[in-house]
C-alpha cells in the first residue's frame, strides 16, 4: 500500500517561502498524478496544485498561480510543492495525495492515501 508523507512545513514571515515535499512508500506512487490541498481550520479541504504522473502537466489553484510551483521526482518517489511570496492566508495544512480514482483533479474525491499533512503558518 502507498502512503505519502508529507514534510518541511514550518512559521514563515509574509514574503517569505517554504519547500514542502511528499514522498511515498510503494513503488506504484510513481505511476499517478499527485495533488496538495490545503485546509484552514473552520474551512474545507480546498485544492492547490496537481501533477500528472509524468510530470509534464501541471495546474494551480486560482489563489497560489503565479506563486507555488509543483514538481515531481519520480526516481525518489517524492513530489514538491515551491511556495513563493507566502501570505497569511496561504496558513493552513497541506496535504498530499495520489489520484486513484476517476474524476475531476480539483475534487478531494478522486485521491486517495492521504498523508497526514504538515502544518504552514504564515505570519504578517
Amino acid at each position: 500500500q502507498v502512503q505519502a508523507v508529507e514534510s518541511g512545513g514550518g512559521l514563515v514571515q509574509a514574503g517569505g517561502s517554504l519547500r514542502l515535499s511528499c514522498a511515498a512508500s510503494g513503488r506504484t506512487f510513481s505511476n499517478y498524478d499527485v495533488a496538495w490541498f490545503r485546509q484552514a481550520p473552520g474551512r474545507e479541504r480546498e485544492f492547490v496544485a496537481y501533477v500528472s504522473a509524468g510530470g509534464g502537466s501541471t495546474d494551480y489553484g486560482d489563489s497560489v498561480k503565479g506563486r507555488f510551483t509543483i514538481s515531481r521526482d519520480n526516481a525518489k518517489i517524492t513530489v514538491y510543492l515551491q511556495m513563493n511570496s507566502l501570505k497569511p492566508e496561504d496558513t493552513a495544512v497541506y496535504y498530499c495525495a495520489r489520484r486513484g480514482y476517476s474524476g475531476s483533479r480539483y475534487s478531494t474525491g478522486a485521491y486517495d492515501d492521504w498523508g497526514q499533512g504538515t502544518q504552514v503558518t504564515v505570519s504578517s
